[in-house]
């Protein structure tokens, strides 16, 4: 079995899972040199790697790129496929070329989460196209497979879940650099991380920490991260002097870094569909409080990650906070869960044993 993926970003997920599947197929991944070439070392060397001067959207450059891509799909006569992400515009004029090899494609997000100005730069029919072209689709949830098959009209057997793979890269830079955790002072650090949009629910976590202000002196909120600026709800904090903002790019070695420190991680989405960064708190063995929003609550009960909340209640969420705050053994607990999910049934090697039994099932029914 030949797997060919194509992605042109999400670099976290691509190497979990492109990792993951090599140990149970031949995988061929195409993408970008740009996005890639630095991270070429943490994709497993079994992975057939082409790094392809991929251009961007508005470049004058596409046509050309695709019949690069068609004529390396060309070469390598893979079984399968599978795009790893619907949002790249260009691809949609290629895929009528690929014929008869079957085009699998993941939606990581059926419905564009608010504020997300990175991926509203893309034509909203581009990423429906994608999935219309394409006759399997994988997404990440039970919930997700049934937004998929009210609006896209595919069969059920069409439409597979596989679940987001942990992301081990930063808890391995950790460890091959021998990094360590900040020494106990005393502070309760709960981090907030990744792209700062209206729908990672910032506003609630900083009303939540207003209302521990006075149980809990010890609390420091970290939010790390690119976008929205959250100096804006300065008003709403209870002490401004207890948060660490890092509205910017945060580079590898201080990812690492924040999740070792961190005593609990919060997503506190006001929607969702499925989390990154609850995969990579995960590899950390980080508790994490999470709200009741896409795919998150069926990921995190059932495994023991740890708490889930109403979106958008600021009270249940700032007493999850003092829950696990006051409480050790549990914080504890739900790491151990959390480490052993990452590296059990959610890691990249069982993901991938999924992903090419769906490859293996995709080909034969074609």
């Amino acid at each position: 079995m030949k797997a060919l993926l194509l992605v042109s970003e999400l670099e976290d997920y691509t190497i979990s899972f492109a990792s993951g599947v090599a140990r149970h197929a031949h995988v061929v991944l195409a993408v970008p040199r740009r996005r890639y070439a630095h991270l070429a070392s943490w994709i497993d060397p079994a992975v057939d790697l082409h790094l392809m001067d991929w251009p961007r959207h508005r470049s004058l450059s596409n046509p050309w790129f695709l019949h690069q891509l068609t004529r390396l799909i060309r070469q390598e006569r893979p079984n399968v496929i599978h795009l790893l992400s619907n949002s790249t515009l260009w691809l949609n004029f290629a895929a009528p070329f690929w014929r008869p090899i079957p085009i699998v494609t993941t939606v990581h997000d059926v419905e564009v989460h608010p504020g997300d100005s990175d991926t509203r730069t893309l034509p909203a029919w581009a990423p429906q196209l994608m999935v219309r072209q394409s006759g399997h689709v994988v997404v990440h949830g039970e919930g997700l497979k049934r937004m998929v098959l009210e609006r896209y009209s595919k069969s059920p057997d069409c439409v597979h879940v596989l679940s987001h793979p942990a992301i081990h890269r930063y808890a391995e830079l950790a460890r091959r650099h021998q990094m360590a955790r900040r020494g106990a002072d005393g502070t309760l650090r709960v981090l907030l991380f990744g792209r700062i949009f209206a729908y990672k629910g910032l506003e609630h976590l900083i009303r939540a920490e207003a209302m521990l202000k006075d149980l809990l002196p010890n609390l420091r909120i970290t939010v790390a991260g690119r976008g929205d600026d959250p100096w804006i709800f300065q008003p709403l904090m209870g002490d401004a002097g207890r948060y660490d903002i890092r509205n910017r790019f945060i580079e590898d070695m201080e990812v690492a870094q924040l999740f070792l420190d961190a005593d609990i991680v919060v997503l506190p989405y006001t929607e969702a569909s499925q989390s990154g960064v609850l995969n990579l708190a995960a590899a950390f063995g980080k508790p994490v409080i999470v709200t009741d929003v896409g795919e998150l609550r069926a990921t995190v009960l059932p495994n023991g990650l740890g708490m889930v909340v109403p979106p958008g209640d600021v009270e249940q969420l700032a007493r999850a906070i003092w829950t696990l705050a006051e409480n050790n053994e549990l914080r504890s607990s739900f790491g151990t869960s959390a480490l052993a999910w990452a590296t059990g049934p959610n890691s990249p090697q069982q993901v991938g044993a999924q992903a090419a039994a769906v490859y293996r099932k995709v080909v034969g029914t074609c």
